[in-house]
């Protein structure tokens, strides 16, 4: 009794909601549990100011054995359930604003050579020094506002806010100080600015998910765009301050090449919607720049890709490349999918080029690209993967004895990078072999997905990804097999020679026999 009357006082003063999800707790209904808010081990005292009541759900799956921490993660994920399937690189900076009640006003300025007045309530004026950067020649000035002035900037940082800030929420409740201030960009527009982030996300949305609602930031005030979008990117990428992910990386590189075609037009007087050049156009345009132009290229077509609506397949890739919850890392995606089927070299013909019946060869490339991972994702994953399983040690853990559906176990070995290129020589290998035969073309290997497949072709790639992903070792719980041929990364020859001959190289039979392409289509 004496335990239900503490619960009762906790959870008055709770609001009448778990301390962790912030959801209502009805104590006759729901199973809850009353722990410290601070753990004992963190120098947590035991008394009541230390108590909370939560879900006994909550107390299960809970993030950190610091409650304050578990909380804090708790709104995190709701965030990311609410906002990651809405676009690339979701939940951002402006997500979190949006939630926490941000974003809201511009900023009434007035500019004076040393100095730059602002007002915050509508009555109050404040001043803050205007310093000028001695390299760039930028203007900025340091300034603390409430979220409800900071704005998000998905243009030269679109990074998604990943767990990783789990770290930052823990350092900042340890009362270390944040070390670096938050970057932005502002111009000045009939005496008003708004103030748009570029750097520092993590840190803000950290500060907002423990209760912070002013955050401090260095502001460039009417800066050149394109430079602060390369020095970003650069940072990112080349310099590696920070390094973006990879799917971060190819997102900005497909932004800088939509901003250098706009650059093109502009200085080869073009109309704004004038596609009639080619990529070889560009780079003899911006020959000082050829490399990056290049790469820009097909950072385009990689994100068209793998951000596509469409694509079934890119709701099982981990894009930051740590999670353990999906089976494929945007890694994997890039030297398996992208690294047998884009081609690397500069097109000769217009942007423009069949572009309006659909016969564009980069255009196909997209197209089919997300239709190929469409079918494997149909094949492998949907349906099959089990999440709340996760691919966390999935082999060790079927060592062990733990029950390990068949589906997810096969899901789980097909997504080794080095299995799966190994199915996707065989699907080039199809498709190479058809219009050979039928059509007696021979096209080379990274011009095969600018060609439009007929129908049958595609079913003909189904037949080979479906055979391959129904052979028996997938599922095969030997712990022998799983410890030998499973239990580490093997390399893409190690695949090749079990593929093409049944055995490892070192002479442990897994398939009945090696794989034949007339086997596989039927």
């Amino acid at each position: 009794m004496q335990r239900e009357e503490l619960a009762r006082r906790l959870l008055e003063i709770q609001g009448g909601k778990c301390f962790i999800c912030e959801e209502p707790i009805d104590l006759e209904l729901h199973k809850w549990e009353i722990d410290h808010i601070i753990p004992r081990a963190k120098g947590g005292r035991d008394n009541e100011n230390n108590y909370a009541v939560v879900h006994e759900s909550c107390n299960r799956k809970k993030l950190d054995s610091d409650l304050r921490v578990a909380r804090c993660m708790a709104r995190y994920e709701k965030i990311k359930e609410k906002y990651s399937n809405l676009g690339p690189n979701r939940p951002n900076l402006g997500d979190f604003l949006r939630e926490f009640g941000g974003a809201k006003h511009l900023l009434r300025v007035r500019i004076h050579d040393n100095y730059i007045e602002y007002v915050l309530d509508g009555a109050t004026t404040s001043s803050v020094p205007l310093y000028k950067d001695k390299l760039s020649g930028m203007d900025y000035f340091f300034v603390v506002l409430p979220i409800e002035y900071i704005f998000h900037d998905e243009r030269i940082n679109p990074r998604a806010i990943g767990s990783r800030i789990k770290g930052l929420i823990e350092e900042f409740l340890a009362g270390r100080p944040q070390l670096h201030v938050s970057l932005a960009w502002a111009q000045e527009n009939n005496g008003e600015i708004k103030v748009h982030v570029f750097d520092g996300q993590h840190k803000a949305a950290a500060q907002m998910l423990l209760g912070v609602r002013e955050l401090p930031v260095r502001v460039f005030l009417n800066p050149d765009l394109d430079t602060l979008l390369v020095a970003n990117t650069r940072a990112g990428t080349v310099l590696k301050q920070v390094a973006f992910d990879k799917s971060v990386q190819r997102f900005l590189g497909s932004q800088i090449y939509w901003e250098k075609i706009d650059q093109f037009r502009r200085m080869t007087n073009r109309s704004e919607d004038d596609l009639n050049f080619s990529e070889q156009d560009l780079l003899r345009f911006f020959r000082g720049e050829h490399r990056e132009i290049k790469r820009y290229i097909l950072d385009d077509v990689r994100t068209a890709v793998i951000h596509n609506p469409e694509n079934r397949l890119k709701d099982y890739v981990e894009f930051s490349g740590r999670s353990k919850e999906k089976p494929l890392s945007y890694s994997t995606i890039e030297k398996t999918f992208f690294a047998f089927f884009i081609n690397k070299e500069p097109m000769s013909m217009p942007l423009s080029y069949k572009l309006e019946v659909g016969e564009n060869p980069r255009q196909l490339e997209k197209e089919q690209l997300v239709k190929l991972m469409n079918i494997v994702a149909e094949e492998i994953y949907v349906g099959k993967y089990d999440f709340d399983l996760g691919s966390y040690r999935i082999e060790e853990k079927l060592r062990k004895g733990e029950d390990i559906p068949d589906d997810h176990l096969r899901a789980i070995r097909l997504s080794r990078e080095e299995i799966l290129y190994n199915i996707l020589r065989y699907v080039r290998d199809c498709i190479k072999r058809y219009y050979l035969m039928n059509e007696g073309k021979v096209i080379e290997d990274n011009e095969l997905f600018q060609n439009k497949f007929p129908d049958i072709m595609w079913d003909h790639i189904r037949k080979v990804i479906r055979n391959i992903a129904s052979l028996p070792i997938w599922v095969n719980r030997d712990p022998t097999i799983s410890s030998a041929v499973f239990g580490g990364k093997q390399t893409y020859d190690f695949w090749k020679h079990v593929f093409d001959t049944g055995y490892t190289p070192s002479g442990v039979a897994v398939l009945p026999r090696g794989l034949n392409l007339d086997d596989l289509l039927t």
